[in-house]
């Protein structure tokens, strides 16, 4: 059975300079951005595929969604990574969520091979459903519903769009005397909000344990500042709030569209460089928590100490707040 019993809301937000936060590979690799609005957008699958590479490479975790290279030097599919974790449908499943704790957190789809007869008809895999949970998915699939979902990531102010040019290291041909060029889009500054749901429904299915939501905690805040890959090395994280209740079904919901950003010194929203030009206004989140706050148990809260914070127009500390519960990760 899960350890979750009820529902939590994430609030995150982090930061980016002079990079591409998450690149379209539909338009030539470029940040991805509204172009009425400005806003910048990050795919929830950014943001997941982050939590994936902490938990495996960091903290030497199990995830069933990664690269796995074969030894012909072509990279593993899907059907046969399930191969990894058993012979059958039921085998599979629970081996999968027992040992994947991105599979306990997202949720996946898992096809699986097709038998076949001996007339050459394709028999279906095993479908008895796995121990303690609830296989979705008929015939040669498995379908886990994530308890763990992010909307799409979006900044909280337009942002202006920069295109570099470069020479690379070595030349553009065998007997060439000149140089590669090299082309990139990047944004000057982005602040970033994500969006999320922990379901104590779907975490029956995939058996979500209280030890899993730490996990993604710490993931969520030091993998992102751990992206120093040369493409994305800049990004920060500034504040991770999580809202838990005390029963279950119920959410205020939204919490991304609960604050502003409001920029100092009347500078225009393509000027932001850095924390220190804006500050963030939570009064309707914080009218939304007073509102509801005999559902609430408490609110985890980790910050990064250069943001600052306003309600009514006045500052404040989060640590000033009813609920607030700081945390370290």
């Amino acid at each position: 059975m899960s350890e979750i019993k009820n529902r939590s809301e994430i609030l995150f937000l982090y930061d980016i300079q002079n990079a591409n936060p998450n690149g379209d590979p539909n338009d030539e690799n470029k940040p991805r951005i509204d172009e009425e609005t400005g806003i910048n957008i990050v795919t929830d699958v950014r943001l997941k595929r982050t939590i994936r590479d902490y938990l495996h490479e960091v903290k030497e975790k199990e995830i069933f969604v990664r690269e796995i290279e074969k030894e012909d030097g072509t990279i593993q599919d899907a059907k046969t990574r399930a191969k990894d974790f058993g012979k059958n449908k039921k085998e599979i499943a629970n081996s999968v969520l027992s040992s994947c704790i991105d599979v306990r957190l997202f949720g996946a789809t898992i096809p699986l091979e097709k038998k076949k007869k001996k007339e050459g008809r394709e028999e279906q895999e095993d479908s008895e459903e796995a121990v303690g949970t609830e296989i979705e998915g008929k015939g040669n699939s498995i379908t886990f519903t994530g308890p763990v979902q992010f909307k799409m990531g979006k900044s909280l102010h337009s942002v202006k769009m920069i295109h570099i040019k470069g020479t690379g290291a070595f030349a553009s041909g065998e007997k060439s005397t000149k140089k590669t060029f090299r082309e990139e889009d990047i944004l000057p500054y982005s602040l970033i909000a994500f969006y999320g749901i922990i379901n104590e429904n779907a975490a029956k299915h995939t058996l979500l344990k209280n030890d899993d939501v730490k996990l993604l905690k710490e993931a969520i805040w030091n993998g992102t500042k751990g992206l120093i890959s040369r493409s994305k090395f800049g990004q920060m994280p500034r504040l991770l709030l999580v809202v838990n209740y005390k029963q279950p079904d119920f959410f205020i919901g939204d919490l991304d569209n609960l604050i502003t950003l409001k920029s100092k010194d009347n500078m225009r929203s393509e000027q932001l460089r850095k924390p220190e030009d804006y500050q963030i206004d939570i009064s309707q989140l914080i009218d939304q928590i007073n509102k509801h706050k005999d559902k609430i148990e408490n609110i985890e809260y980790t910050v990064d100490e250069r943001m600052s914070f306003i309600r009514d127009e006045k500052e404040i500390k989060l640590d000033m707040l009813d609920m607030f519960k700081k945390i370290s990760l």
